[in-house]
């Protein structure tokens, strides 16, 4: 089930178009090289999240039919006993026909259903993404043990480009094809996504048909909107462009040091903490970004998650001896609560490391940048 779901959260698998007017579907189903008495299963996903199986058939002469009603357009997978892999497509009320691969099921040939036409669409947007990330890795393979810094470093850009580009296309993807089941599944699908933009999928499912938005799918994708946006809103203070929460916390020698003190300075605030790996090893690159800005008016605090926790009996002295063996010379606070520290908590701090950058005023520029994105943001602020 790990598996199948990292697919889907992929976007690998989507539902299709509008609904048909059939009343019932017949897949007809082409089996090349699969050997008579083989079992194909039908199966969809439950309300549970588990696939369970609606429908089987028996090849013979590398043929099968399966025959039955769906409410509406859903997603469905057909296996063979045997094989490894599913094919995965829409299934609706139509005559469908299935050219299986019985070797790369995920490549099997799906006709006849108008909700796959979308999927397709879909995936063929997809495929000119891994197209190109193939293109630039093929690039990065090619230098070999070459040092070519700035070849690298370009490569490095084109990635990471290539990602934010990736990452943004189901939501244009919606936006641009709001009339369609494909589309709404999408939405849904989506939402186990990190930095989910719940106001912006809230906005395309608004603008659906009243007849999607009212359908089953559409009142599951509605439940999921809307606890989404319940808990944006407990946390839309903190999306950039506001003015970053004040604080007043501790330094190591007792003393207080509040976001007040950094007014007129572009400021990092860095959640971190000497237990955390991640953390440990990004701080190198925040020290770099540091000694070459802070002269031009960075500041940054260092707001720790250390704690007393199982692994952790003594945090001030791992804190401090992070601090020094990590070289860190900016400014540090800490309560000392693990996640229950005030700051922490303050701003919606569950996993680190995490950074908020802030301009000379106060305002939230950009969260959570790492490496090379990192400094290029620091430098479009002071240079």
């Amino acid at each position: 089930m790990k598996k199948l779901f990292a697919i889907l959260s992929l976007g690998l698998i989507i539902v299709g178009c509008n609904t048909t007017t059939n009343e019932a579907y017949t897949i007809t189903g082409n089996a090349k090289g699969v050997h008579n008495g083989m079992r194909v299963r039908l199966a969809k996903i439950d309300e549970k999240g588990q696939q369970v199986i609606k429908d089987s058939a028996i090849v013979m002469e590398e043929k099968f039919t399966i025959k039955g009603t769906v409410e509406e357009p859903g997603i469905h997978f057909l296996s063979i006993d045997g094989n490894r892999g599913n094919v995965i497509f829409m299934l609706e009320n139509s005559p469908i026909n299935i050219e299986l691969n019985k070797d790369i099921p995920m490549e099997s040939e799906v006709t006849g259903s108008t909700s796959n036409e979308s999927y397709k669409a879909f995936q063929k947007g997809m495929e000119k993404f891994r197209e190109e990330g193939n293109t630039i890795m093929s690039e990065f393979r090619a230098l070999g043990k070459e040092e070519a810094t700035e070849k690298r470093d370009s490569i490095k850009k084109a990635l990471d480009n290539l990602r934010e580009r990736q990452a943004a296309y189901p939501l244009s993807f919606v936006q641009e094809n709001s009339d369609n089941y494909f589309s709404l599944n999408l939405i849904g699908l989506e939402s186990n996504r990190p930095n989910y933009d719940v106001v912006a999928y809230k906005k395309a499912f608004e603008s659906f048909p009243s007849d999607l938005q009212n359908s089953n799918k559409g009142k599951e994708v509605k439940e999921i909107l809307d606890k989404k946006y319940e808990e944006f809103q407990k946390i839309a203070h903190l999306e950039v462009g506001n003015m970053a929460p004040k604080f007043e916390a501790p330094t190591p020698d007792g003393k207080m040091v509040s976001l007040d003190d950094m007014r007129g300075k572009v400021t990092i605030i860095d959640f971190w903490a000497a237990w955390c790996g991640p953390c440990r090893r990004e701080n190198p690159n925040v020290v770099k970004v540091y000694e070459k800005y802070h002269d031009k008016g960075l500041e940054i605090i260092g707001v720790s998650l250390d704690g007393k926790q199982a692994r952790q009996q003594d945090p001030k002295k791992a804190w401090l001896e992070a601090i020094a063996k990590d070289k860190l010379t900016w400014n540090h606070v800490s309560s000392l609560m693990y996640f229950n520290d005030p700051v922490a908590k303050l701003y919606n701090i569950t996993s680190i490391p995490a950074t908020y950058i802030l301009d000379s005023e106060g305002k939230i520029i950009a969260k959570n940048l790492r490496g090379p994105a990192l400094e290029q943001k620091i430098s479009e602020l002071l240079n």
